[in-house]
């Protein structure tokens, strides 16, 4: 296999003219609400700030290098980059996140999201991380949630999350809050402007309109193109088949990708071309398609246009393309890997925010007991603020 490393990020935008930060700000998105200002805040003096948010639910995938490499931009732009460790959002979605795990869950998302950015050689100096409930439960934000909640209707707030939030027959209040939430998080994280995927559109245009409303600022919003699965559709952290964990092995890897839909000729619905575009060619200089001399030798590709369009007229087979895009992974994931199989710490804190379901079954069954009369049960205690316990966020 050829030996393409991830770029060096340096991290700086003082060397850069106007237009080349704006160009890694914005190159690979699919769309940016209100683009007008961007230039003028880039001109103007102190830093352009950006937040990008993410609930601390299932385990983390490789489709998480996608607002890596943008987060990459960022920092190469010279922004400082927040990112939101939505642990309250997590819970409110559903409950996708149980109450109990939400700490160590939340502490796996900011170790293996620190992890990633090692691997593709960020700097962090410019990078902070804040856990939402820092700041989620105080005084300030807990009455403009109220306010807020005085403004807006149920419809807006169920079109709103229509895209994140689950969708369930029989939807819970607490869905109903999270878009509010997540417009109140622009201010009290004072950002210029909150990136995410185009998935999060309906979240930002209502907090387009509401924000200014409690008279606070309308921000600036960059969305990301949603990613295909391997097996077609958006990549999701409950679909195992469908997505690649970022601990999994080079042997899993491989195996994931070989199952991965990829139709000679289809560049339209292809996971695998996809990822080579948000991905590999941001993050390495080029891609390297190797076959036998036989069959026409090595092909190496320094755009994905490139890569497009011989994929498109079928120059490049499916099997090739999956085999290059294996060992591309691998080099992204390998110092993951590396570093979290060298700590015990780490291996147990994976453990814990993500248990195996079927052992904790086994936990839970209770032994046959006799057709006694049982006392009632005592009724379920509901957590308290007082009892969330504290997580350290280490600094950066």
């Amino acid at each position: 296999m050829t030996e393409e490393q991830p770029k060096m990020m340096n991290g700086s935008g003082a060397t850069m003219s106007l237009e080349q930060r704006k160009k890694y700000i914005t190159r690979n998105l699919q769309e940016v609400l209100g683009e007008d200002r961007l230039e003028a805040m880039l001109a103007s003096e102190g830093d352009f700030n950006i937040y990008w948010g993410t609930a601390t639910t299932g385990r983390p995938h490789v489709a998480y290098f996608v607002p890596m490499s943008k987060i990459a931009d960022f920092l190469r732009a010279g922004c400082r980059v927040t990112i939101l460790l939505a642990d309250l959002h997590g819970y409110l979605d559903n409950m996708k996140a149980p109450w109990e795990l939400l700490e160590k869950r939340t502490l796996y998302y900011e170790r293996i999201i620190k992890s990633m950015l090692t691997s593709i050689n960020v700097p962090l100096e410019k990078l902070k991380f804040v856990k939402g409930s820092e700041y989620q439960f105080s005084r300030e934000f807990t009455a403009d949630v109220y306010r807020l909640s005085s403004l807006i209707t149920e419809h807006d707030a169920r079109k709103a999350g229509a895209e994140v939030v689950k969708q369930v027959d029989h939807p819970l209040l607490s869905g109903l809050l999270y878009p509010g939430l997540q417009a109140l998080d622009e201010e009290y994280l004072k950002c210029d402007a909150q990136f995410g995927g185009v998935d999060q559109r309906k979240i930002f245009t209502f907090a387009e309109k509401y924000l200014p409303q409690l008279g606070y600022a309308k921000r600036i919003h960059f969305m990301n193109p949603m990613v295909p699965g391997l097996s077609g559709g958006k990549m999701s952290s409950s679909e195992i088949e469908s997505k690649i964990d970022l601990l999994d092995s080079a042997a899993e890897v491989k195996k994931k990708l070989k199952k991965a839909f990829c139709e000679p000729g289809n560049i339209e619905d292809n996971g695998v071309l996809s990822f080579c575009k948000y991905v590999i060619f941001p993050l390495f200089d080029s891609l390297t398609i190797e076959r036998p001399e036989k069959y026409g030798g090595n092909q190496i590709f320094s755009t994905h246009e490139e890569l497009e369009d011989s994929f498109a007229q079928e120059e490049v087979h499916p099997g090739d393309l999956k085999a290059a895009v294996v060992s591309a992974i691998n080099k992204l994931l390998d110092p993951i890997r590396q570093t979290w199989a060298d700590s015990e710490e780490l291996k147990k804190l994976a453990q814990d925010a993500y248990p195996d379901p079927t052992k904790v079954d086994k936990k839970q069954k209770k032994p046959k007991s006799s057709p006694k009369k049982q006392a009632p049960a005592a009724p379920v205690k509901s957590p308290s603020v007082a009892e969330i316990p504290p997580t350290e966020i280490p600094a950066n």
